[in-house]
């Protein structure tokens, strides 16, 4: 019998993994002998009983040391990466691409890691791409950016080559609409290693068990975040839409609880303030937002932006609170030195010979 039989009768059982048997299912499932129908039957198992903040750490660390290391451990101490699992089906913008912009101007490295679209119109990928961004520059193009612009964007597929192993069975359990642990794990294996981290999750009974994942995993600051915006909604990132609630981890470790725009001196908006499109429609409204302009742009948008541009500056110790790291993000954005940056990205990456 094979290893990951064994572990899925165990899980079957009802009994959780511990770190070492999950930590070999993970390297069980990234090899070629083993067939999808196991893999299947271990990662709807596992869902089933309902993974562990144990067991998500362990397949994170695992995927992590597979990961293509980009050479970037000179910025990993006091980078951040701002991204959300997905799968709230909000359809929202693309808060967390124009936070990272706002946290890049202000001088922090941001390491962001993503890919393109999957359960949205536009994902990370996709709005970069359409920016001007290359997606696969070659390692020591992104260590420029990083050094030049506080910049650097990891495309997922480029640095998880063993993913290609898992792929099959992702698709036929996500033709079924089964969710596994995989659609935890891709914020928890950026490969550069960012000490920082501010997280959106679909599910608020993930905030907890992630945040225990991270600190676990040796990161020094940061919270994971779920949304409320209305009745039979969700979101995987803070906004003003709603209420929110939130799980620090490291430094932040004891800060958990329900956060609310007001409490920051922001005003609630709705949910449809929030919307977005394709990725040439998010263009549009990212070019106008960090201009500054209003066409297409609610105040609940750009408010939205903010809150979470403050807590990454907050979580990366540029500010001393949150409403600190709004104030910092409001005069970023504001003065136009974020629509500055961005036009030094884009005349960065002209020419740029991608892999």
């Amino acid at each position: 019998m094979h290893l990951l039989q064994t572990l899925t009768d165990q899980i079957q059982s009802g009994a959780d993994l511990d770190y070492d048997e999950a930590g070999s299912a993970a390297r069980c499932i990234a090899q070629a002998e083993v067939s999808v129908s196991e893999k299947r039957n271990f990662l709807l198992a596992l869902a089933e009983k309902g993974e562990s903040a144990v067991e998500v750490t362990a397949f994170a660390a695992t995927f992590r040391n597979y990961a293509i290391d980009p050479g970037v451990a000179a910025w990993a101490d006091q980078a951040i990466d701002v991204c959300g699992t997905g799968g709230d089906g909000s359809g929202t913008f693309n808060i967390s691409t124009a936070v990272s912009f706002v946290v890049a101007a202000a001088g922090v490295p941001v390491f962001k890691h993503g890919n393109r679209s999957i359960t949205s119109n536009c994902g990370s990928a996709d709005l970069l791409e359409s920016l001007g961004i290359a997606l696969e520059a070659p390692h020591d193009v992104l260590r420029a950016s990083l050094e030049e612009l506080n910049f650097c964007f990891f495309f997922a597929p480029a640095f998880h080559p063993v993913f290609k192993e898992i792929v099959p069975v992702r698709k036929a359990l996500a033709a079924e609409g089964k969710r596994t642990i995989f659609n935890l794990l891709g914020p928890l294996i950026n490969p550069g290693r960012p000490a920082h981290q501010l997280l959106g999750v679909y599910a608020p009974e993930w905030v907890n068990p992630l945040a225990d994942a991270l600190g676990a995993l040796g990161l020094k600051a940061g919270w994971v975040a779920h949304g409320f915006p209305e009745a039979g909604a969700a979101l995987d990132e803070l906004s003003c839409a709603g209420s929110n609630v939130m799980a620090g981890f490291g430094r932040l470790k004891s800060e958990r609880g329900d956060l609310l725009p007001e409490q920051v001196g922001l005003p609630a908006c709705c949910l449809a303030d929030l919307r977005g499109g394709d990725a040439i429609e998010n263009r549009q409204l990212m070019l106008t937002l960090l201009a500054g302009g209003s066409e297409g742009i609610s105040t609940g948008l750009k408010n939205s932006v903010l809150l979470n541009a403050g807590a990454a500056l907050y979580i990366a110790g540029r500010a001393g609170s949150l409403k600190d790291g709004i104030a910092a993000a409001r005069e970023l954005l504001e003065s136009g030195r974020v629509a500055q940056w961005l036009a030094r990205v884009q005349e960065f990456y002209k020419g740029i010979n991608t892999i």
